[in-house]
């Protein structure tokens, strides 16, 4: 997901350098108004599109940042930015206008153009595709959880156990004034009843054997 908004960004980013690049000769052929070439009015009307261009692509990548997260900017944001590019659209479409060429109008209308929507445009798709990020980082969450609890769990294999062990477990659960009986037995090894008579059994002999001392 992020590298698909990065691609994103710099696509558009792209367009909109180039597109500026375009205006540049436009706002400089307007601006020098027939002077001479190399001199200091055609060479200052060279600084007429990038202080314009420059000012629109501070705005655009403020609001990009202001747009990640979610805070809102006041409305001489958006004058400047709309300024800037009808000031764009002004000066490179005034000499088709004023010629009345209409292929003039279209070919220079263009580049302003897909300037402005693209300027709208990349703000509100980095926003979006912040919200995808966002909405797929929590499916992904929610999913995981689920995924882990259908996993079978292993099984703890037990190894067998020999009468020699539960007489063992019963020796050491062994007090004196302790009755030994095989329920006794049972509750203290966890055997099964058939065995536990014979371990109370085992364990009375041993007991009486030792004279009380298992």
């Amino acid at each position: 997901m992020e590298q698909v908004r990065r691609q994103v960004d710099r696509l558009c980013w792209t367009g909109i350098t180039l597109g500026l690049a375009f205006t540049m000769t436009n706002v400089q052929h307007f601006a020098a108004a027939g002077a001479a070439v190399w001199s200091l009015p055609w060479l200052a009307a060279w600084l007429l599109d990038p202080t314009v261009s420059l000012v629109l692509v501070a705005i655009l990548r403020a609001e990009q940042l202001t747009a990640r997260y979610r805070i809102r900017t006041g409305p001489w944001v958006r004058r400047a930015k709309w300024f800037t590019l009808g000031a764009t659209y002004v000066m490179n479409t005034w000499a088709s206008f004023a010629a009345g060429s209409w292929s003039g109008i279209v070919l220079h209308s263009v580049p302003p153009l897909l300037v402005f929507t693209a300027a709208e445009a990349v703000t509100d798709l980095r926003d979006k595709l912040a919200e995808a990020a966002a909405a797929a980082f929590t499916e992904t969450t929610e999913e995981q959880p689920a995924v882990e609890a259908a996993k079978p769990r292993p099984r703890v294999a037990r190894g067998r156990r020999l009468f020699s062990d539960f007489l063992a477990d019963a020796r050491k659960a062994w007090a004196p004034g302790i009755e030994v009986t095989p329920a006794w037995v049972r509750e203290v090894t966890g055997c099964s009843r058939g065995l536990s008579s014979r371990l109370a059994a085992a364990l009375a002999a041993e007991i009486a054997e030792s004279g009380g001392r298992p």
